[in-house]
């Protein structure tokens, strides 16, 4: 056994390596929120001059934008490559997003940049949906919950470390600077995958077909959704954490990367608590995730006009946010049986869903003169109708469950019967 292959027998690094691929993600996702007002200042000088709020509204469009490319990549680049060699095409995705990247940096105007973003989101759903399937084959089916935690975390830990350096560098080099660093990170993340990853064979069974039969179940879609809807909450706010902070709390520019920062630490204690909680109870920890999201965006409507309150809000809406990642994951492993390879992508596409959905309206009610603290209440009615879907979800399975139909989700067994 040769040296390489030796690495590649560890499974923590392999996992590491896919880890940090989500990192990288992170920092190219969340990084153009953090920088909205460099931007609108920078694409939209005439505009920002005259009206600060509309340019802010059309900058968000660089968020929606990224998040459409994830809606439209991930099913698409999920299913067309079921059957190909798993490495390689985490490898060829990597690849994408470092192409994304530098597009971005060296776009001139919005409308340049608007594109390059939509371009840069299309890997992403499908990295992130097999490298969540890669750690679970190489952790273990009874440990799914925490795979799924491992591979996300990398994007959290991203919003501790990777986000709030990067957009501090946006801030003092120019908002460019940004994209530069984030196809650096990029292309770390693919030499790595590419070394610690081993060749983990495609399922030959899988087909577009076979993939798309998934979605033929209700119990797929409700759990698509609560995270389409629920997970807006988070976005509603986020994509507008910088001027809110700036405007209604007073925050000093240069205190916005540790708010971001704090952001990150409760999206990285959410995760693996909810990775953790999820292979315990899928149904309790879909609602605990959901309130405490719930908990944050009230307490930042209530309390973000003093820096303790905007704070303690950014810690509860960041933990509660991520926690229904692999928690929604699980989920879907759970309900989807045949079909894992698209289903999985698909989660990060009813993400980004949240992720646009959540920008656009944030960015309706500010244009049309409600004020930053506008989005929040969006966010709180997002986050409920999240709640919504996901009491429907779960009360299809006790139906099912009292007519002996299906085993109880979250246990560590795939019911064979359809749900």
């Amino acid at each position: 056994m040769d040296a390489l292959t030796r690495v590649r027998s560890i499974p923590l690094f392999a996992v590491a390596a896919l880890a940090l691929g989500g990192f990288a993600i992170g920092a190219s996702e969340f990084t153009g929120m953090g920088l909205v007002s460099n931007l609108a200042q920078a694409l939209l000088p005439t505009l920002y001059e005259s009206e600060p709020a509309r340019a802010l509204a059309a900058t968000a469009w660089v968020t929606t934008a990224y998040a459409t490319g994830v809606v439209v990549g991930a099913p698409a680049i999920a299913s067309l490559t079921a059957r190909l060699p798993v490495r390689r095409v985490l490898i060829a995705l990597l690849a994408m997003f470092v192409l994304g990247s530098v597009l971005s940096a060296t776009s001139t105007t919005l409308p340049m940049l608007v594109g390059a973003r939509f371009l840069a989101g299309l890997p992403h759903g499908a990295y992130f949906g097999l490298a969540v399937l890669a750690a679970r084959r190489l952790l273990g089916e009874a440990r799914r919950g925490l795979g799924a935690a491992a591979v996300i975390g990398g994007l959290t830990i991203s919003n501790i470390v990777g986000i709030p350096v990067v957009t501090g560098l946006g801030q003092r080099f120019g908002w460019a600077s940004a994209y530069i660093v984030i196809s650096g990170l990029f292309a770390v993340a693919l030499a790595l995958v590419f070394v610690f990853v081993p060749a983990l064979p495609a399922d030959p069974r899988a087909t577009v077909r076979s993939e798309i039969r998934a979605l033929r179940r209700p119990q797929v879609w409700l759990a698509l959704g609560m995270g389409a809807v629920g997970f807006g909450g988070l976005f509603a706010v986020y994509s507008f954490i910088s001027p809110l902070s700036r405007e209604i709390t007073g925050l000093a520019p240069n205190l916005l990367p540790f708010l971001l920062a704090t952001v990150g630490v409760g999206m990285t204690t959410g995760n693996f608590a909810g990775g953790w909680a999820a292979d315990r109870s899928v149904r309790r920890t879909s609602y605990a995730a959901l309130g405490l999201l719930s908990v944050g965006l009230i307490c930042l409507a209530l309390t973000a006009r003093w820096p303790v309150g905007l704070f303690a809000s950014a810690f509860l809406i960041g933990a509660g946010a991520a926690a229904l990642g692999p928690t929604i994951q699980t989920r879907l492993m759970d309900v989807a049986h045949e079909g894992q390879t698209l289903v999985a992508a698909l989660n990060h596409s009813a993400f980004n869903v949240a992720n646009g959905l959540g920008a656009a309206l944030g960015g309706i009610v500010i244009a049309s003169g409600m004020g930053l603290l506008a989005p929040t209440w969006v966010g709180i009615v997002l986050t409920a109708g999240g709640a919504v879907l996901a009491a429907t979800s779960f009360s299809i399975d006790r139906s099912h469950r009292r007519r002996g139909r299906v085993l109880p989700y979250g246990t560590g067994r795939i019911s064979t019967i359809p749900a």
